[in-house]
């Protein structure tokens, strides 16, 4: 995308020959010419010496001291020599033809010797330093000393964002609700023939990398019109008041080239709630830019065309004179893609790229639930990546699904040096979580096993995927989830009659998904449909903190227990029911590292094999 009028950024080193080619310049004209004026002193025999070989031009006796102007190797020369008591001095002034008597002419003038000598290296001086000072301001994203106060969005012409609705896939409603928009733009006499009037704001919220920046670049580039982008961390600078300057300047800019978008990403940066906590009369820099904001929103006359498209992932913390009619009018959930959604928005990344015909991107997109727009299209930058490190033209299948491992798990680490014991202990863990999940109802089946360790930390994972996509989850399928989770653990216990470290994560999820069920899902019979825990930051990893007594909190706990207590002792049944299988599956994968889910339900469902004579423990390191 070209920025309008804005000109290519010179690099550093420019300015640098700039500098070194004025210093020459001195060097080669000025400094020369102040050296054949310097006064020279000499002493009297000199004098006489230089009277006799004929090159003084010129003489004046002032005082008891002899100027006198003599030329040597074809440039003249100002020397002066003491007065001496020499009764022939006129008539060997007279002899050797020096016209004498006459003052001898400054060709340079005392002012333009200071000038020369004070003012202009200090001037040179003062100029490095501010072409120095001003490469970088630039380089810190801020502005020079005279440009304090200007805004520094980014604008794009309308045919330059190259950005249209067809580039967003997988979020069709927030689409829809910018449309008309785009529409107001295009044809406003439609709206005022009736009455209506355009939005004057409308606020992108949702999780990180779902394209908020993107449908801000689509609306301006199917309307046509000029955008202005801007960062909220910009307004806030150190210097009291440039914030407030910055946002005055932005809406005086956009005034001139309406109709126009202007898009403020990350606008929890400046639109934080007011709580007059911050110094002695609650008025810092960031509440002065806010109160700028929420004034030029009012000031300024929609009908013109101006559209304030504002981003956050963070829409709790905003202030609410920000969020009221007239200011940001509607609020545009941008959420995490469904199942449709991300088939959509893996072909649109897919396009540039060759890929096979037998990829099935809807199984890609079963086994991607929960990630961003982003994280699919580093999906299929990773898949291209694998196809051309192995030697292939094209991506294939395997090439997308190693690469959600990527994504989701980090690389493999196949250097990872793992001892037999471990790598056995690991084996059996794993396979513990599958075969639980296998024997459970309305439990999401087994993709894929793998005993390689990953990037993340991982020494191996069982993943499971969904025949479809689910909106709504039972209180039987919660626990099924939990007690798969536990059977990792189970069956090191049940095998080895020892735990290692390998089941913190498998603990953490658990645990998490038991206090979920009983203070915000209401699946308790001990608290019923009480909301006990509050979210904070919904898009950004969804925290909870508990709004309950502490002897409520306590009982939570020990509810938490409880489930988790159960779902372990259902895991280690199961276990000791198909315990054969155990055997038998661990073994296969111990020798194979990874497997599918068909190879795995394949041998879990033939006939039950003889079971293999109990091994001693042995001790293991931590998974």
């Amino acid at each position: 995308m070209k920025q309008e009028g804005m000109p290519p950024k010179k690099p550093i080193i420019f300015y640098y020959v700039i500098v070194l080619a004025v210093l020459l310049l001195v060097n080669m004209l000025v400094l020369p010419y102040l050296n054949t004026q310097r006064v020279n002193e000499v002493d009297y025999s000199t004098f006489l010496d230089m009277l006799q070989n004929g090159i003084i031009k010129q003489v004046q006796v002032q005082g008891d001291t002899i100027n006198y102007l003599a030329e040597m190797n074809g440039a003249q020369a100002l020397f002066k020599t003491g007065r001496m008591e020499d009764p022939d001095l006129i008539h060997r002034l007279q002899s050797a033809g020096v016209e004498f008597g006459k003052a001898i002419p400054e060709t340079v003038s005392p002012i333009i010797e200071i000038l020369i000598s004070w003012v202009l290296p200090l001037v040179i001086i003062f100029g490095v330093g501010q072409l120095l000072m001003r490469q970088l301001t630039k380089n810190m994203g801020g502005a020079g000393a005279m440009s304090f106060g200007k805004s520094n969005a980014k604008v794009y012409v309308a045919a330059q964002t190259g950005k249209s609705f067809a580039d967003v896939a997988g979020e069709e409603e927030a689409k829809q609700a910018l449309k008309e928009i785009v529409d107001f733009l295009h044809d406003p006499e439609k709206y005022k023939e009736i009455g209506a009037k355009l939005p004057k704001g409308a606020l992108l919220v949702g999780p990180p990398g779902t394209g908020k920046t993107l449908l801000a670049q689509a609306v301006a580039g199917e309307a046509h019109v000029p955008f202005f982008s801007i960062s909220g961390s910009e307004f806030v600078e150190m210097f009291v008041g440039m914030g407030a300057a910055r946002v005055r300047d932005l809406f005086k800019q956009a005034a001139e080239k309406a109709p126009c978008i202007v898009f403020i990403d990350e606008i929890d940066a400046i639109g934080k709630k007011r709580d007059g906590a911050s110094g002695l009369g609650g008025n810092d820099e960031r509440e002065q830019t806010l109160n700028q904001l929420l004034t030029e929103m009012d000031g300024f006359d929609g009908s013109k065309g101006v559209v304030i498209l504002a981003a956050t992932n963070r829409p709790e913390s905003l202030d609410q004179a920000l969020l009221r009619p007239g200011r940001f009018d509607r609020r545009v959930p941008v959420e995490l893609p469904d199942l449709q959604g991300r088939e959509a928005i893996l072909k649109v990344h897919a396009k540039d790229v060759k890929m096979s015909d037998q990829v099935n991107f809807r199984a890609i997109a079963l086994a991607t639930s929960g990630t961003s727009g982003a994280e699919l299209a580093n999906i299929i930058n990773e898949g291209a990546l694998l196809a051309v490190k192995e030697g292939r033209k094209v991506v294939e299948q395997r090439d997308l699904e190693e690469a959600i491992e990527t994504v989701l798990a980090g690389y493999q680490r196949k250097g990872a040096v793992i001892s037999p014991q471990e790598k056995r202990v690991i084996s059996y863990h794993e396979i513990g979580h599958a075969l639980v999940a296998a024997r459970q109802k309305a439990s999401a089946p087994v993709h894929k096993i793998t005993i390689i360790p990953r990037t993340s930390g991982a020494l191996g994972y069982t993943m499971q995927v969904d025949e479809d996509e689910h909106y709504l989850m039972t209180r039987e399928e919660l626990l099924n989830k939990i007690t798969t989770l536990t059977a990792g653990r189970a069956a090191e216990e049940l095998i080895f009659q020892q735990i290692t470290s390998g089941a913190s994560n498998d603990i953490e999820q658990a645990t998490k998904l038991a206090r979920t069920m009983i203070t915000r899902l209401g699946m308790s019979e001990e608290f019923g449909m009480t909301a006990l825990a509050v979210v904070q930051n919904q898009y950004l990893g969804g925290d909870t903190s508990l709004a309950c007594s502490e002897s409520t909190a306590t009982r939570i706990d020990n509810a938490v227990m409880e489930i988790i207590s159960e779902a372990h002792a259902k895991a280690l049944d199961i276990l000791k029911a198909n315990e054969g299988k155990l055997h038998e599956l661990a073994a296969f994968l111990l020798e194979k590292e990874t497997i599918t889910g068909e190879e795995f339900m394949e041998i879990l469902n033939r006939e039950p094999a003889a079971l293999p004579e109990a091994q001693p423990a042995q001790d293991s390191a931590a998974e």
